[in-house]
């Protein structure tokens, strides 16, 4: 896109400015040819505000204390590509390996603790809950602690909601589907919403992955998946090693299907395809 076709002028020095804006607050890393990507996806807060440039948006920037725009700028800029029960061998393996070996693990406390980091629109979550919450219906004194976050307010509202248009499930077996999800009428045809007993099994919270966060419960299992491969290489060991002292001992890590933890950390070992299990 040339400079006569844009409708608010965008030079290099913006986007540098903006990327290491970006890059300060959430470690994600972009790259040079992301520069167009930038512009389509924020030219829209330069519209909505009234602005007539890209400079004017990057003074509002630095000048800006309480650092609301920043905010828009992140959820402007994260990519949110998720689906119900992406990479389906995590939760095959979270079903039939895992599972039984919390059940032996925590029959005191009878609670599953699980961590979805960087939920996005909550297909993650909400998937996890459903395999979780099938293989438990013979032990209904277990309880699931469903830990859901994501950098990027937006969409965690729409996480929160429970709400999607009907062929995000579609992919769904029929028994599932109908246990867990109702079909819209009226003016909510063609979408279908979470049931309420899935929704109170997950708390949903706006988290940045590298800020100083702690957690009130040890997670058995952490599910980060998409998330470190748009991190630097320091960003990455950093989180990886407080995912390793947040985890229970011989707790789990699932990554995405393009990530590896080679070269950022020992003390994990590699148990499965994506699969992590701390050595603690």
């Amino acid at each position: 896109m040339s400079e006569k076709q844009r409708e608010f002028a965008f030079s290099r020095r913006d986007f540098n400015y903006l990327r290491e804006v970006a890059n300060s607050r959430t470690g994600i890393v972009v790259a040079d040819d992301k520069f167009d990507m930038f512009y389509a996806r924020l030219s829209r807060r330069v519209r909505k505000l009234g602005l007539r440039n890209f400079s004017e948006y990057c003074e509002l920037i630095k000048s800006e204390p309480e650092e609301i725009e920043v905010l828009e700028l992140v959820n402007a800029i994260t990519t949110n590509l998720t689906s119900f029960f992406r990479e389906q061998h995590h939760f095959e393996e979270l079903s039939r390996r895992i599972l039984p070996e919390l059940i032996q693990r925590n029959g005191e406390s009878r609670t599953i603790s699980i961590w979805s980091a960087g939920c996005s629109t909550g297909e993650e979550p909400y998937s996890i809950a459903m395999t979780i919450m099938d293989a438990l219906q013979e032990q209904r004194e277990w309880r699931l602690k469903l830990l859901a976050t994501d950098i990027d307010s937006a969409v965690l509202q729409r996480a929160e909601s429970g709400v999607y248009p009907a062929e995000r499930v579609q992919g769904i077996p029929t028994a599932r589907l109908r246990r867990w999800f109702l079909r819209g009428t009226n003016g909510r045809q063609g979408m279908v919403r979470v049931k309420p007993e899935l929704q109170r099994s997950i708390l949903f919270r706006q988290l940045n992955l590298l800020s100083d966060w702690a957690l009130e419960q040890r997670p058995d299992v952490i599910f980060c998946r998409n998330v470190i491969i748009y991190f630097d290489k320091l960003s990455k060991q950093r989180l990886i090693e407080r995912f390793a002292s947040a985890l229970n001992p011989g707790g789990y890590l699932f990554i995405g299907h393009s990530e590896s933890l080679f070269n950022l950390s020992t003390n994990f070992e590699l148990v499965g395809n994506t699969l992590y299990r701390h050595k603690g």
